[in-house]
């Protein structure tokens, strides 16, 4: 009766059903997975939502790439980081999730594929088989810091049309660099690949000096960068999102002509959040600097609670919101992450869930409220050390 695009079997996973029973229990639990920043504790200015009961909301006038006004305000917000957007070349979406989808769309057919990055945070799994689309994994791979087997996708067969990036990466933190930048746009010029840039992160360096960002005004070929209200301006609930897309004239022209057609169909953006984004982008800058310094208090911790801990490691961090711990090997990475829930009551991410190559890590958000995440943190250390 139902489509194979949706996976047969529903059931929640064991680390779900141990976390679900807890709660129910009405047990603290240390979520060291929150990446909420409405639940985090951080300080949103007054008055920050006010522009959404204007009376300029009021009125419906819709527009399948969005507001102008809106549009521009966009645009204006990436001068912060130093490039030149068109207003133009920006669409609004209700969430890179749906981002994703329009461009899968605008680019694959059923049964085409798409590379997307491992380790990574594994929606992809679930937003190309919705769209029909296979989805082909590329090592990230780890030499002291996490860079793409461009090899691995030189090798990808003819059925790819575009080439997924998220940079920094969710969890490793790694940003794309010029060089892989570079020789990533002439593999895709050669074949005919679009690139496809997910910056939702982009705003929260850590480790990396001046990161690369705003790939869709550097790339030199048709190329599309994600964003949106959820992480650059901790506002998930407005559902807000945009597509920056760039590349040849040529190219980005005909592409944004066929994304109109699919915009149009859909009109997602409410026309509150629409009429507010100009003011929403200016004030929710203080939102962005509590957020960057919450993460990097957290990081700082970490590193400082895992000097006591030798059997443990840090691995670098570049940018976003999560960190990655190597943990010692003693037991497999779902016993771990049950034992902890069970134990200590500590809720984190096993490496698994994102892909990466052999055991064991664990993922941490670097967004909870300092107290909680310290106490959580050594617990986490002295329990895996034990």
């Amino acid at each position: 009766m139902f489509s194979r695009r949706i996976p047969p079997q529903l059931e929640p996973n064991a680390l779900a059903r141990a976390v679900d029973a807890l709660r129910e229990s009405a047990a603290p639990v240390a979520d060291l997975t929150e990446s909420n920043p409405t639940r985090a504790g951080i300080p949103y200015p007054d008055g920050l939502l006010a522009p959404l009961a204007g009376a300029a909301a009021l009125r419906y006038e819709p527009h399948p790439f969005g507001s102008p006004a809106a549009r521009a305000a966009v645009a204006l917000d990436q001068r912060r980081r130093g490039v030149d957007v068109d207003a133009s070349d920006v669409v609004l979406t209700a969430s890179t999730s749906e981002a994703y989808s329009w461009l899968f769309k605008l680019l694959c057919d059923p049964g085409d594929a798409v590379l997307v990055p491992s380790p990574s945070y594994p929606l992809f799994e679930h937003l190309t088989a919705l769209e029909a689309v296979q989805a082909t994994p590329y090592p990230l791979e780890y030499h002291g810091r996490w860079s793409m087997d461009l090899a691995a996708i030189g090798r990808a067969q003819d059925a790819v049309r575009a080439v997924l990036v998220v940079s920094p990466n969710n969890p490793t933190g790694s940003y794309i660099t010029g060089d892989e930048l570079s020789r990533l746009a002439h593999l895709c010029g050669e074949r005919g690949w679009a690139l496809i840039v997910d910056e939702v992160f982009a705003d929260y360096p850590l480790d990396a000096d001046a990161p690369l960002t705003d790939i869709a005004s550097r790339a030199g070929v048709l190329t599309f960068s994600l964003a949106g209200l959820s992480k650059s301006v901790g506002l998930p609930q407005l559902k807000a999102a945009w597509i920056i897309a760039g590349g040849p004239a040529a190219e980005r022209a005909a592409a944004l002509a066929r994304l109109e057609l699919i915009a149009d169909t859909y009109l997602p953006v409410a026309t509150p959040v629409q009429v507010a984004m100009p003011h929403l982008l200016e004030a929710g800058a203080a939102v962005r600097g509590a957020i960057q310094q919450r993460i990097r208090h957290n990081l700082d911790a970490l590193r400082t609670i895992a000097r006591g801990h030798p059997a443990c490691s840090v691995l670098p961090v570049e940018g976003g919101w999560s960190a990655v711990v190597r943990v010692p090997s003693t037991r497999s990475e779902e016993a771990l992450v049950l034992d902890l829930v069970h134990r200590e009551r500590i809720l984190v991410h096993p490496g698994y869930f994102f892909d990466f190559p052999g055991e064991s890590f664990v993922v941490v958000s670097l967004l909870p409220e300092p107290r909680l995440f310290a106490d959580a943190v050594s617990r986490l250390f002295q329990f895996v050390s034990c």
